[in-house]
């Protein structure tokens, strides 16, 4: 037995050499740093699955990215009424090795992008390029940096400098700042004036897809329109404030904004830069309107007071519907749906569904698009 071990020792040794020999080389060349290279890239382009919601009642019906049941309301029918101002704010971080390393780069269409600033900007103009689709009569105000210096090719949009700090640990404070001191501009120059446009404070990474002048003539009795979601710690979302172009209108949005950036500074500013207006705006709503809280897990509007400003609640599932960010159950997209919020890994779907409507010109099948494709993560 001693024999036959000694004979096939080196038979199963030549045998197992190419193994070993192997396994020492990667052993020598593994680094744990070089493990995200080996990871399998987040795909390049869209990946189309089913859509979600597909039988439900007032969901969009698709059949591929084709819309079945939504028809896109023609620009035609907007009139004077529907003009809108639409603000935002929006600033580019001056060049430094962590903002303006050179990424891997993104293609959408032919368009191609190289830095975290590129990137940025084209959210912007694609933004505003919605705008002019979905409501021609509306502008758009980019409240900003009197220091930045990117430029805006829209006709129907203008730099609003503003003096503050724009950093982006200071961004969410700052936003509530800048639309104060726009408010306050806004009220001096309406007498002279006599009259201004509804106003609409919303994110740059949002697409309007319907006509919002509606909110304005459906519902008469409010100064300033919130948008609610079922969610416990973060049941508001700051993303979008809507404010009536009255005299009183404005004067009112200005005193609720007052405050909540009176909370903000004395309550939230150890809280996450992103997080910060959200929990002061949810914080003076359920001070002064405690009812408010039981009503945002349903989904319809309703109106309260705050410190004597009349207040719309609108549920974002219409008025703020955001594609979920990787794969998840959702109970699709609203048949009514008016604005599409992307966040996070979702942002490049932005430029993704402007591309698309760009060739089609078919707001609804765009819908479809974002539908199919919202639970895909992308790098951007």
């Amino acid at each position: 037995m001693a024999v036959s071990i000694r004979l096939l020792l080196p038979v199963l040794l030549l045998l197992l050499f190419p193994l070993i020999y192997t396994m020492s080389i990667l052993h020598e060349r593994w680094n744990p740093k070089d493990m995200k290279k080996l990871s399998p890239k987040k795909p390049n382009q869209l990946v189309l699955e089913p859509a979600a919601g597909q039988g439900l009642p007032n969901r969009i019906q698709c059949q591929g990215t084709e819309a079945l049941n939504r028809i896109y309301p023609s620009s035609k029918n907007s009139n004077s009424e529907d003009k809108v101002s639409f603000v935002t704010v929006f600033t580019i971080y001056k060049s430094d090795p962590t903002n303006e390393k050179m990424l891997d780069r993104v293609t959408v269409g032919e368009i191609s992008y190289n830095t975290k600033s590129e990137r940025s900007l084209a959210i912007l103009n694609t933004y505003i390029n919605f705008i002019q689709v979905s409501m021609p009569s509306s502008n758009v105000v980019v409240l900003t940096d009197p220091d930045s210096t990117f430029l805006l090719d829209q006709n129907n949009a203008i730099k609003f400098p503003i003096e503050g700090d724009y950093s982006r640990s200071n961004l969410m404070l700052q936003r509530i700042k800048s639309y104060i001191a726009y408010l306050k501009r806004i009220l001096k120059s309406y007498e002279m004036e006599k009259a201004n446009k509804n106003i609409i404070f919303s994110d740059s990474d949002i697409a309007v897809v319907d006509n919002l002048g509606d909110i304005f003539q459906k519902y008469h009795d409010f100064h300033v329109a919130l948008t609610f979601r079922n969610n416990k710690n973060q049941p508001l979302n700051s993303g979008f404030i809507a404010v009536r172009g009255t005299q009183d209108g404005i004067r009112k949005a200005k005193v609720l904004l007052e405050e909540v950036l009176d909370i903000y500074i004395s309550k939230y500013m150890g809280a996450s830069c992103m997080l910060g207006d959200q929990l002061a705006l949810y914080w003076v709503i359920k001070l002064h309107l405690p009812s408010a809280i039981q009503k945002f897990n349903q989904h319809e509007s309703f109106t309260g007071y705050v410190k004597g400003v009349s207040v719309l609640f609108l549920p974002c599932a219409i008025y703020n519907w955001t594609p979920p960010e990787g794969a998840g159950q959702f109970h699709g997209m609203p048949l009514d749906v008016k604005i599409v919020h992307f966040k996070g890994s979702t942002k490049r779907l932005m430029l993704e569904s402007w591309n698309f409507y760009n060739s089609t010109s078919n707001m609804s099948n765009m819908l479809c698009l974002i539908l199919c494709s919202g639970r895909t993560k992308y790098d951007f």
